[in-house]
Order: C-alpha cells, then sequence, then structure tokens
C-alpha cells in the first residue's frame, strides 16, 4: 500500500465512498488502499456506523452523526464547565435569564471578587453551549442567546411614517435642557411603542437614560392616546417624584394627549426629530432587547399582563455593559437610597 495518510477523522465523502463501496460488496482492505486509510480506520467507522445491524445498512449520513456526537462528548468532558458544577449551573441559570455569556462573565467577576473557580470567559461559555450533543439543553441554552439585531427595513420606516403626524403644541428635543443629553442627572426618560402581530396590538417601552431601567406597559389593542395616557401615567406612579424629569418620546400619534399627561404626571415631554432614533438610541437599545422576549410577530392582545412584567423584571435584573455590570434595579435602589 502507497503511504497512508496520518491519521484525522473521516468526511463526509469517504463516508459516501464506504456506503457505496459496502454497497457494491467491495472488500474492506479494497476501501482502504482506495481511501489511503489504514484498514483498521475502515473496519472500525463500519463496526461504529453499524452498530448491531449488517454491514448493508452502513449509511454516511448517520454514521457521521455518530461520530460528530461522539466528538462533541469529548470535547464536553475536557470542559470546567463538565467538571464545576457550582460555575456551570450560575451560567445556565444566568442563560435561562436571557443574559449574555459576556454579561454572565462579567457579572461573576462582581459576585464572586474573590473566588476564581468562579471565573470563564464568553467565549468558554459559547464553546460549551456549541459543543453540546443535539438535543433540548442544546436547543434551549442557544435560543437564550441575544439575537443579532435587525435593523428596520426602508418599506417599514415608510409604513410607520403613515402613524405620524403634527401634534400640537409640542415641545422639540432641540429644547430640552442640556442635562439630559450627558446623563449626569437621573429622571430623564425615553419612550416608545413596539407594535403586535399586523399593527393590531402594542407595548409601550419607557426607559430611564442614566440607569437604563425599563418600565413595560401592556396597552394589548388599546394603543389609541387616550388609552396610552392613561396607561404611562399609572406606570410612571411607582416611580418616585425625583426620577420623573422629562420623557423624550418620537411623533407617533399615541402621544396627541401629551399635555394632559404632563399635567397629570408632572413630566415634560419632547418630541426626536421624524426618522431620527438615534436621538432615543437608549430606547432603541432597549427595544432590541425586549425582541428578545417578545418576537416581531407577537400579538400583545394575548400576550398577559403577567409576562410583560415577567419581561421587565428580567430586563432591570439584567446586568448591563453601560453600567459596568451592575443591574439597572441596582442602580436605581442605590440613587433612591440617596434621595437624588
Amino acid at each position: 500500500m502507497h503511504n497512508i495518510k496520518k491519521y484525522r477523522r473521516l468526511t463526509n465523502r469517504e463516508r459516501e465512498e464506504i456506503s457505496r463501496g459496502l454497497a457494491a460488496g467491495t472488500s474492506l482492505s479494497e476501501m482502504a488502499h482506495n481511501l489511503n486509510r489504514h484498514p483498521s480506520t475502515i473496519s472500525h467507522e463500519v463496526r461504529r456506523g453499524c452498530g448491531q445491524r449488517s454491514r448493508s445498512e452502513y449509511r454516511a449520513f448517520s454514521a457521521g452523526r455518530k461520530a460528530e456526537s461522539r466528538a462533541s462528548s469529548r470535547r464536553l468532558g475536557k470542559s470546567r464547565l463538565a467538571q464545576e458544577d457550582r460555575l456551570r449551573q450560575y451560567i445556565l441559570a444566568g442563560l435561562a435569564r436571557e443574559w449574555s455569556p459576556r454579561e454572565i462573565q462579567e457579572r461573576l467577576k462582581k459576585e464572586y471578587p474573590w473566588d476564581m473557580t468562579m471565573r470563564i470567559s464568553h467565549e468558554a461559555i459559547y464553546r460549551y453551549i456549541y459543543v453540546l450533543p443535539r438535543g433540548e439543553l442544546r436547543r434551549t441554552l442557544i435560543k437564550a442567546l441575544r439575537q443579532e439585531h435587525k435593523y428596520r427595513r426602508k418599506k417599514e420606516h415608510a409604513k410607520i411614517q403613515g402613524d405620524r403626524g403634527k401634534i400640537a403644541n409640542m415641545l422639540s428635543i432641540e429644547e430640552r435642557p442640556k442635562e439630559v443629553a450627558d446623563r449626569s442627572v437621573p429622571g430623564h426618560w425615553e419612550g416608545d411603542l413596539i407594535l403586535g402581530k399586523h399593527r393590531k396590538s402594542g407595548l409601550g417601552t419607557l426607559v430611564e437614560r442614566t440607569t437604563r431601567y425599563t418600565l413595560l406597559v401592556p396597552l394589548g389593542k388599546n394603543k389609541g392616546a387616550v388609552a396610552v395616557r392613561r396607561a404611562y401615567a399609572r406606570a410612571f406612579r411607582t416611580i418616585p417624584t425625583e426620577l420623573k424629569k422629562t420623557l423624550t418620546y418620537d411623533q407617533g400619534k399615541e402621544m396627541l394627549e401629551h399635555k394632559r399627561f404632563t399635567i397629570d404626571t408632572g413630566i415634560q415631554v419632547y418630541f426626536a426629530h421624524p426618522g431620527s432614533p438615534w436621538e432615543r438610541g437608549t430606547n432603541e437599545n432597549t427595544n432590541g432587547l425586549i425582541r428578545q422576549y417578545f418576537p416581531k410577530g407577537t400579538d400583545f392582545s394575548k400576550t398577559s399582563r403577567y409576562q410583560i412584567k415577567r419581561a421587565q423584571r428580567r430586563l432591570n435584573d439584567r446586568p448591563r455593559a453601560v453600567l459596568h455590570y451592575e443591574k439597572p434595579n441596582e442602580v436605581i435602589n442605590r440613587l433612591v437610597a440617596l434621595k437624588v
């Protein structure tokens, strides 16, 4: 036999050649010669691929799946997470709460500052997830990972403009106090309306610019100006007076009653320029996180208040990079305690 290649895993093409060779009655030694492999490599492959069945039932695809599963198990067995129960349980709990691997990595440093056994890189967490054998746990963990942010399409933007119009007596974002821009003083909010399936239902989102504390406001099908004004006013009742100063919003018709809203809450409303989502960047970024809990196509008229408030609690209990991996509820509680 000519020089045999240094051992490496069989490729799918080689497995297909083995499958065809078995069907044609080719001997294992001849197949090994044709593939420039050692006969024992072919013999082991056929034995593993067939199990207790006859050689004629060898299938390249299923044999490849089995080989990948075995390799994954070997890699997983060497993983620190496979051996460190406490660390693994913390990570699984974090992923179940939709925390990203980076958020988990940084939060571990804060919660276990002196415990070096509770340290891991976000790359190691990703590797652990993706080397898991195919199954429910792997699907669940991958689903928990943050989805890539999708920017609005132009045609959707044009459609949204149909819901915009001149709002009487509105104050432009250009008139907003300068302290809002540098986030030096808490109590300034940004807001938006996330539309549900077929644009027939909605969810209000209100985010404090300094702490990133978020209020999710259930609206269902009642997303008109009066319903939104009342719902937003109710939501702000849970917020201390010192943290209620301004609200920056886009020019959606749901804010037609902004003057009455200001009377009800003491919060002055300022409006961003049309088609300028970056002027409410905190809110836009938060909406991206919210979509992890309520994907596009969600019917908010069929989404319970419990589900919405559960998502709100998770958002506010989630470590954020912009807060140096503190949680919004930790930051806002500290501000309240200091009586900002």
